[in-house]
């Protein structure tokens, strides 16, 4: 598409804006709106995407037929079949008479559907049957009609996870889509911020018969740093408030975020953690590794006095106390049929010039050296896989990557 056409297309509606991805919905819709072609315009709420259906209809050979904008999501599910499709004299309680639908009233003519993954599914359905056959049927009737309407939809919503739930007809879906157009979000055109804010505001000081608001350099810096969740509406309602609350022509940061706290705000994409959630996390990775060193030294010790037992090996006394625990003794590791000997333990000369070599390590009982080891040995047995690791850990993988970088793992 040329330059000066994309040019003129902005001039003729209003279009305010250099950003390249608002050019490239723009290019698609002009090509797009010589065509019959059904059109699916994406975006968030408050990006215009009624206007993109309009520049649709206007530059299309039926821009001398019937427009209607409709509002799926505000007519309710009882209406909204006879509001698209019409409906019969006593087809329901209140129906007095016949009334024509938007469908038939917009014969020849273009329909915006709004809002569309708000359509009720059988709803669904007779937009379906329209959008293949032309074809309809009103309310309490009987008698198929047929009708030559453009359709334009648009949703803020993602149809295809609608679709997963059970919420919208995937034939009707790509039906829709046959052409996708979507408009950027207010954040991914930046450059664009302060151009429609000015218009805003010279709009807004002729409505109002005072001198335009202007921004300082330092205004200008956090209206384009904000993330705007209500896009250009958001956008166009500051710019209003402004202009009737202020005194003052030129509007600093100060000024702005005095009436607009919001702007204090950091707009970052992160995920919500819940703390608390987070630190039991963390508590239970120690939990576990306590536990299982417990059980490694339990087995330990089991395995030593089999080893003995087995052996017949004979050990020196210990203050006249036993070397096995209560516990130990309570599972009863030996052979029953052993006879119980009370004699002391005896080291051979051999033995015990071997056991006076062993060296005795002491245990580290760091907690930091404990979580760093349970984790080496998960990552050891997921081979790397931080996913799986984490899971066998019990712990977030954000809490794993963090750890992981505390102690310099890579």
């Amino acid at each position: 598409m040329a330059e000066t056409s994309l040019q003129s297309v902005k001039q003729r509606f209003g279009i305010i804006g250099r950003s390249s991805l608002l050019d490239r919905a723009l290019s698609t819709a002009i090509r797009v709106a010589n065509t019959d072609l059904t059109v699916l315009i994406n975006g968030e709420s408050g990006v215009g995407k009624e206007v993109f259906s309009k520049i649709i209809h206007g530059l299309s050979n039926r821009k001398h037929a019937p427009f209607i904008a409709v509002n799926c999501g505000a007519i309710p599910e009882g209406t909204i079949n006879s509001e698209l499709f019409g409906h019969e004299k006593g087809a329901f309680t209140g129906a007095t008479g016949d009334r024509k639908g938007y469908f038939e009233t917009v014969h020849g003519g273009t329909i915006f559907l709004d809002e569309v993954g708000e359509m009720p599914l059988d709803t669904q359905a007779y937009l379906l049957r329209i959008l293949e056959t032309g074809e309809y049927i009103r309310v309490g009737s009987s008698k198929v009609q047929k009708t030559d309407v453009r359709v334009v939809a648009a949703t803020n919503v993602d149809l295809l996870l609608r679709i997963k739930e059970g919420k919208f007809r995937e034939d009707l879906y790509y039906r829709l889509n046959t052409v996708p157009i979507y408009v950027p979000a207010l954040r991914e055109r930046r450059e664009d911020i302060f151009l429609l804010f000015r218009k805003f505001a010279y709009d807004f000081g002729e409505k109002y018969r005072t001198s335009s608001i202007v921004l300082t350099d330092d205004a200008v810096n956090i209206l384009e740093n904000y993330a705007w969740p209500g896009n250009i509406r958001e956008l166009k309602n500051l710019a209003e408030q402004l202009s009737v609350l202020t005194d003052q022509n030129e509007i600093d940061a100060e000024t702005l975020v005095r009436f607009f706290p919001q702007f204090l705000k950091r707009n970052l994409p992160v995920q919500h953690i819940d703390s608390s959630k987070e630190n039991l996390s963390e508590r239970e990775i120690l939990y576990k590794l306590l536990f299982d060193m417990k059980s490694d030294l339990t087995d330990l010790k089991q395995l030593v006095f089999g080893l003995i037992s087995t052996n017949n090996l004979d050990m020196p006394e210990y203050d006249g106390a036993s070397l096995a625990p209560p516990m130990i003794e309570a599972q009863k590791p030996f052979p029953e049929s052993r006879p119980h000997d009370d004699r002391p333990i005896i080291l051979s000369d051999s033995a015990r010039e071997t056991y006076a070599k062993t060296e005795v390590v002491e245990e580290n009982l760091s907690i930091e050296e404990m979580e760093k080891e349970l984790i080496l040995k998960a990552l050891r047995k997921h081979q790397g896989k931080r996913k799986y690791a984490a899971q066998e850990l019990g712990i977030s993988e954000r809490t794993l990557y963090r750890k992981i970088n505390q102690y310099h793992l890579d």
